[in-house]
């Protein structure tokens, strides 16, 4: 166990870190399974709206620094692809 007072403070600091990324990082992953799923049941429509909640989610990760800037692009560009390839009239 830490024993200076510098080093106890940052303990507590990085246990605050931990938690508030591991709950930002969870509700991603929740995000990107309400799409995952919607598209599997084929509801286009609702797969469109939670798109835009799980991208809103993704973006806010990513300015928080829990995600890199390249990972929030990829995962709003696939999800947002396989939104479109599922859509009735794409091919």
């Amino acid at each position: 166990m830490a024993k200076s007072k510098s080093a106890i403070k940052r303990h507590k600091q990085s246990l605050k870190r931990r938690t508030k990324n591991r709950h930002i990082r969870s509700s991603v992953r929740s995000a990107i399974k309400e799409v995952r799923s919607a598209l599997e049941s084929s509801n286009t429509e609702e797969a469109g709206k939670v798109l835009s909640k799980a991208a809103s989610v993704i973006s806010r990760a990513g300015s928080k620094g829990v995600l890199h800037k390249k990972t929030v692009a990829r995962k709003v560009a696939r999800l947002s692809r396989a939104v479109q390839k599922a859509a009735p009239g794409s091919a």
